[in-house]
């Protein structure tokens, strides 16, 4: 009989009364990568937060090395040599990226209270090299990209020495290099019998690393494949409960008239004489690898960064966006690539959250009209199909990918004629990613024009109509949808303009 590094067993959680989690199993060996996958709300986040000791389980067992462990908490868990890495990182910003890996386990000085901070930087220093980066152990967090972040609460799981590593959408923010060197430390550890909990919604990277799959949909234990005995169709129809015939919907659209156009556009030390143009009805798609300048485009366009040159013309008509709300006054709405932090207030409703970019049009002498923003709530939730028992529901309490539709509710109900999305399948389920990619078809019917900035390659050339791709703040290539690939992308991405055709 196979004793499991883990195994969880019956395990329930309910919240108010809700079945959150119902009879669910999961088994984990010693050095394999076990992915957990399902939809936006199945109840992966839950099930790993019982493990972690965040939650305590209403039933069910865990055994972890063949022990009983009646009551897991956060210190048992440590104890047990059980690291989780969520998808919300868990920096502290002001501190050092040091004292973010050590944070709690600080080295000291032999017979004294003080810390020890040569030891400090110099374990900070090796965590981060065995994943292949070189970053200033000294350096705030708070400097750093979010895809550097991600890499030190990584390097502080590895420095724990733990047993069961739990990876809950790891490569969500990093680069293709950061991306293989985090998959050559999993390898290594796999080596070294660490057990790894994989949780992602990139198919290309579950049949890539992972031995076994285990599903849950709807707080409930679907079943579990060996990778190499099953395929995408197979997975998906487990997690969704239904098919999805295609990965990509893109409708075809004829363009009409030009909707944006940017010349010579630069932002100081980030930007330099970006140009471009979008028509309505057209997605202009946005490749390129980090720290290219993506992200700083989408916040120029949106008054965010200052201009340190350059024009901008929205319908034939030159704009000047100095603040977001002169974007939004010129029919332009931008869903920003962190939605926890810079698109919504978690512990505002779904109505308010609604309401905010909206309050000129809701509100009459200084008083927002209850009425009106109550039908705006029911009708983004009706169109948005937003998995919400009323529109009172804190947006904090909702899956990512229904939080996503809320970002993007709120700014569909200004009428946009551009609309810039920012990574906007980033952490969505499948499910979901097909929900918003018909949603983009429709905009885009309705005479839109879509910016679409996105690090998964497969969605870029999936959805868009042409491809623009940057490398150090400029614009190195620019593809038709019938001639982009992924090698001419790449290559233009890494600063080498278009690839000569063979």
């Amino acid at each position: 009989m196979t004793q499991y590094l883990l195994e969880m067993k019956g395990i329930s959680k309910s919240f108010a009364g809700v079945n959150v989690l119902q009879n669910v199993q999961f088994t984990l060996m010693r050095g394999e990568v076990h992915a957990l996958m399902g939809e936006n709300g199945a109840g992966k986040s839950t099930l790993m937060k019982i493990l972690g000791g965040i939650y305590s389980r209403d039933s069910g067992s865990i055994e972890v090395k063949g022990e009983a462990v009646p009551n897991m908490t956060t210190s048992a868990a440590a104890r047990l040599g059980i690291a989780i890495i969520h998808q919300e990182l868990n920096l502290v910003s002001d501190l050092s990226v040091a004292e973010n890996i050590f944070l709690g386990r600080e080295y000291r000085l032999k017979g004294t209270p003080f810390v020890n901070w040569p030891r400090m930087r110099k374990e900070a220093g090796r965590a981060l090299a065995q994943l292949g980066i070189e970053i200033d152990p000294d350096r705030p967090v708070g400097q750093l990209s979010v895809g550097q972040q991600q890499m030190v609460e990584i390097a502080k799981a590895l420095s724990m020495q733990a047993d069961i590593l739990v990876l809950d959408e790891p490569t969500a923010a990093l680069t293709n290099r950061e991306i293989d060197a985090l998959f050559q430390v999993i390898a290594s550890l796999k080596k070294k019998g660490v057990g790894m909990i994989y949780i992602s919604h990139r198919m290309e990277e579950i049949f890539q690393i992972c031995d076994r799959i285990t599903v849950l949909r709807d707080g409930q234990y679907v079943g579990t494949k060996q990778a190499r005995e099953t395929n995408m169709d197979e997975l998906v129809r487990m997690m969704v409960g239904r098919e999805i015939t295609e990965r990509f919907p893109k409708v075809k659209v004829d363009p009409g008239p030009e909707r944006i156009r940017v010349e010579n556009l630069s932002v100081k030390g980030k930007l330099r004489n970006i140009s471009l143009s979008v028509r309505s009805g057209e997605i202009l798609g946005v490749a390129g690898l980090m720290g290219a300048g993506r992200t700083e485009l989408a916040r120029a366009l949106f008054g965010v960064e200052p201009l340190e040159h350059g024009r901008i013309y929205v319908d034939d008509r030159q704009v000047t966006i100095r603040r977001p709300i002169d974007a939004i006054n010129a029919g332009i709405a931008l869903v920003t690539e962190n939605r926890k932090e810079e698109g919504l207030v978690l512990s505002l409703s779904i109505r308010e959250n609604l309401a905010l970019p909206n309050l000129g049009s809701l509100s009459a002498y200084g008083f927002v009209k209850g009425g009106e923003e109550s039908r705006l709530t029911e009708h983004t939730i009706r169109q948005l199909s937003i998995k919400t028992t009323d529109g009172e529901k804190t947006v904090g309490s909702l899956s990512g990918g229904n939080q996503q539709k809320v970002v993007i509710g709120k700014w569909l109900a200004t009428r946009p004629k551009i609309l810039i999305l920012d990574e906007p399948t980033r952490g969505v389920d499948i499910g979901a990613k097909k929900e918003l990619y018909e949603l983009m078809n429709r905009l885009v019917q309705e005479g839109v024009a879509i910016i679409m900035i996105s690090s998964e390659l497969p969605e870029v050339l999936g959805m868009s109509d042409r491809i623009i791709v940057m490398h150090e703040g400029r614009v190195t290539g620019e593809f038709l949808r019938e001639e982009a690939t992924q090698e001419n992308i790449m290559y233009a991405a890494s600063g080498g303009g278009k690839l000569n055709a063979s």
